[in-house]
């Protein structure tokens, strides 16, 4: 017998409802009733799907993230073309290959564009609960908008979309906000940052003095405690920002404020990717250990000249998908159900024609039906299929047996409600019955 094959570590399968696993991973409904979920939300404020390869230019990155970055510096998945040489990556987030190809296709040629896209990415690092070495991505960009208005709307979209999840902002998630500026006023900041880190550089971490001097401000987001009093003393970005930058800030805050969505700004949330400026944002929660950010983004209005473009106004945002459905799963939320309606017994020498028409019919007037899977001696008996169907999670099992078809019947059944009694309803007739049978 060959040798049994496994993924590659860090690199999950999603599965069925049902399906015994060892990791708590959420169940492939559970990741559908997200996606629709999504769709729903999005299409409410104009965004639209598209999709982008999941192997890029390496150069696309290195251009686009920043060459100091961890993504670019220890996690991508890189190598070079067999055939023709070119350095190729495995997508390690979504954005830039949206601008690429909104430059690549003059996509924004009639004016503003708003996005959205879902798919995997990849970053090599240690796999760990809610960080893995394949993860999914929901990527939200709003395209040639400069506005402080989308800035907002954006976020706001995004508590929209908590609250069909069924998450609590301040219970469950809660909002930072902070403010980049713009290329010069950071170029300020930074220069001010390296002269005080030189200052104190016996107590930075060997991570933190290896950024000294390529990403200073990467060392204001450190998790080392022994680290945090320096930092909190460290020279702030606000005291570098100009009137204008300011002015986006507040505006955006103004909307915040107008619509009763609480937020906190945090002067050390500095993301973890070089193209933003002005407004950038994160919702963290506390539900999920270390791994705290559930969506984070901001203001990129550089990326596009960086790959190539014309200068063009951009905000967007990512979220781990696998992230937040730990954390529904987490909180014990109360989650839809991918359990059919109903699940079909079907008794010993019943036609099957009969029986798989009738359900075809239940299924055309939108009712999930499983039917019973017969082995090579037959369906097996009532008992054991009721125990199937109780097991399946399906609210009715509908009987197709000797008595009932004899009759041109079908016994409907209640599974889940011990009160509710047994009804019998014309096997001709489905679709006068099937609103019934549909969950509410």
């Amino acid at each position: 017998m060959a040798d049994k094959l496994s993924a590659v570590k860090g690199m999950n399968d999603i599965l069925p409802a049902g399906v015994p696993r060892k990791d708590k991973l959420p169940d492939s409904g559970l990741w559908r009733w997200f996606e629709r979920t999504v769709d729903d939300v999005l299409s409410r404020y104009g965004y639209q799907y598209l999709l982008t390869p999941m192997v890029e230019p390496t150069a696309l990155f290195v251009r686009g993230i920043g060459q100091a970055t961890d993504i670019v510096e220890k996690e991508m998945y890189s190598w070079t073309d067999s055939m023709n040489g070119d350095a190729l990556t495995l997508r390690p987030e979504i954005t830039a290959g949206i601008v690429r190809a909104m430059v690549e296709h003059n996509a924004l040629y009639n004016g503003p564009l708003r996005v959205w896209s879902l798919g995997p990415v990849f970053r090599h690092e240690r796999p760990q609960k809610g960080r893995y070495r394949q993860f999914f991505q929901l990527d939200v960009e709003a395209l040639g908008c400069a506005g402080p208005d989308v800035d907002a709307e954006l976020i706001l979209m995004v508590r929209s979309l908590w609250q069909a999840l069924g998450l609590v902002v301040g219970q469950h998630v809660r909002l930072e906000l902070n403010c980049l500026g713009q290329p010069d006023e950071r170029a300020a900041h930074r220069a001010a940052l390296v002269a005080y880190f030189q200052q104190h550089v016996a107590q930075l971490d060997d991570d933190s003095q290896r950024r000294l001097h390529s990403n200073p401000l990467r060392i204001l987001d450190t998790k080392n405690p022994a680290m945090q009093t320096l930092v909190e003393a460290a020279p702030k970005l606000v005291d570098h920002l100009g009137p204008a930058s300011k002015a986006h800030l507040d505006a955006v805050c103004a909307v915040l404020d107008a619509a009763g969505l609480p937020y906190r700004i945090n002067p050390r949330l500095v993301r973890g990717l070089d193209y933003y400026n002005l407004t950038v944002f994160e919702w963290v929660t506390d539900h999920l250990g270390s791994q705290g950010t559930v969506c984070g983004g901001g203001r990129y209005d550089g990326l596009f000249e960086q790959l190539g473009g014309k200068p063009t106004p951009a905000i967007g945002f990512g979220l781990g998908v696998e992230r937040l459905l730990l954390l529904l799963q987490e909180l014990q939320l109360p989650l839809p159900s991918s359990a059919p309606d109903a699940y079909a017994v079907v008794g010993e020498g019943v036609p099957l024609p009969t029986v798989l028409v009738a359900l075809d019919a239940l299924r055309a007037a939108g009712v999930s039906v499983l039917l019973h899977a017969s082995g090579r001696e037959g369906p097996g008996s009532l008992k054991s299929q009721f125990k199937k169907a109780d097991a399946s999670g399906a609210r009715y099992a509908l009987v197709f047996g000797a008595d009932e078809m004899a009759a041109g019947q079908v016994a409907v059944k209640p599974l889940r409600d011990a009160s509710a009694a047994q009804t019998l309803q014309p096997l001709a007739q489905p679709q006068a019955w099937a609103a019934g049978l549909r969950k509410p």
